[in-house]
């Protein structure tokens, strides 16, 4: 961190009530006005932990993100409003915080965190917060904190159930050490496929702002080897204890992992674009079913998606039960498989074409694309 500065006059009126705390005074708003942290996503997670650390002085909060707001991140991400929809959300979240305390210093990275860029992202800041939604991200932010010796601020979020702890090599455990393998892909849904209680963003990430704070002033007991576990629906808090792994292959006694990796390979993820399925777009498919080919509608969303929207004849299978009922479908018929944005369908369709299906094709930009392009009246989510 920064050596300490000195707090200005309005500054000591806007934190005052930081300054009557013992734990903190004039020497820990210093510390927090010396300090940097890096806030990885200006989504659900990052909007609560932006806006607390802003109002809290942190002096140089640095922004990670390459996304523009939508409509359907206005339930919880509370950075943004109706009038956004459409602008980048770093420039909208650069000016709320701005806006909120005038005396920190907002940096913005407009991009998509990679292996290639992250240590050159991250190397700069004193703390790191994962506000991130998809595994591969969360282990290339475990591995690069453990190779810089940064502490990093974890919380995650899945319908009604979220996770806070932090993770510090120096002091405790690292990801790995409590998740050592990521899950089969598709076998933990996205908030975009699975949906998220909108509120409950707020609450994990006031616990990493709290963290973050914790952190940077040395006070209390930071979340290092403990995992916060909360249910919203129950309104209990659990926690498990967490112990350094000495076999893990990135903070253990004996590491194997000393750079960066492919994550994308490492999560078995392959991009959509190296799996060999034929496609049709929104257009050829209104024509086909106008002329009444004999076309089977293969819907791999869940039923919670069928309802807010489907295409008429469509038959619904989610993706996660298709290896198990794939029985039910014939493959001498001609599948044309449907999905919100046209990723699982690409999925499901590689997944029918190794099991011998001959006929089948993956609807281009899935629902979202027939709403723009065939049928307006159709609910985008």
């Amino acid at each position: 961190m920064r050596p300490e500065t000195r707090l200005e006059h309005d500054e000591i009126e806007r934190y005052s009530r930081h300054l009557l705390l013992p734990e903190v005074g004039i020497a820990g708003q210093a510390k927090l006005k010396a300090a940097s942290v890096l806030l990885i996503g200006a989504g659900g997670l990052g909007s609560p932990v932006g806006l607390y650390l802003a109002a809290a002085g942190v002096g140089r909060i640095g922004l990670v993100d390459f996304d523009a707001v939508d409509i359907s991140n206005l339930h919880r991400q509370v950075l943004f409003g109706t009038r956004d929809i459409g602008r980048p959300k770093l420039e909208v979240a650069a000016e709320r915080l701005r806006d909120i305390n005038p005396h920190i210093a907002i940096e913005t990275h407009d991009t998509r965190l990679t292996s290639e860029n992250a240590l050159a992202v991250l190397r700069d800041y004193d703390v790191v917060v994962d506000g991130t939604d998809n595994f591969p991200t969360r282990y290339l932010v475990n591995d690069a904190c453990v190779l810089l010796g940064k502490p990093n601020v974890y919380g995650s979020i899945f319908r009604f159930e979220g996770q806070a702890s932090v993770f510090w090599a120096d002091r405790g455990p690292c990801y790995r050490c409590l998740y050592p393998e990521p899950p089969l892909p598709g076998m933990v849904p996205s908030c975009a496929e699975g949906g998220v209680l909108g509120v409950l963003p707020g609450t994990v990430g006031a616990l990493q702002a709290t963290e973050t704070v914790k952190l940077i002033l040395e006070i209390g007991e930071p979340l290092v080897g403990r995992l916060l576990l909360f249910n919203a629906l129950e309104m209990r808090f659990r926690e498990l204890v967490l112990r350094r792994d000495p076999g893990c292959p990135l903070c253990g006694d004996h590491p194997s992992i000393r750079e960066l990796i492919d994550y994308e390979a490492f999560c078995g993820i392959t991009a959509e674009a190296d799996l060999h399925v034929e496609s049709i777009t929104a257009v050829e498919l209104r024509t086909r079913i106008d002329r009444g080919d004999p076309l089977v509608l293969l819907d791999v969303r869940s039923p919670q998606e069928w309802e807010i929207c489907r295409l008429d004849s469509s038959r619904l299978l989610p993706l996660g039960d298709l290896p198990s009922r794939i029985d039910e479908l014939d493959p001498r018929h001609e599948i044309v498989v449907v999905c919100r944005t046209g990723r699982r369908s690409v999925r499901a369709a590689a997944l029918l074409g190794d099991s011998g299906f001959g006929r089948v094709r993956s609807l281009e930009g899935g629902l979202r694309g027939w709403a723009t392009e065939i049928d307006p009246s159709m609910p985008r989510y």
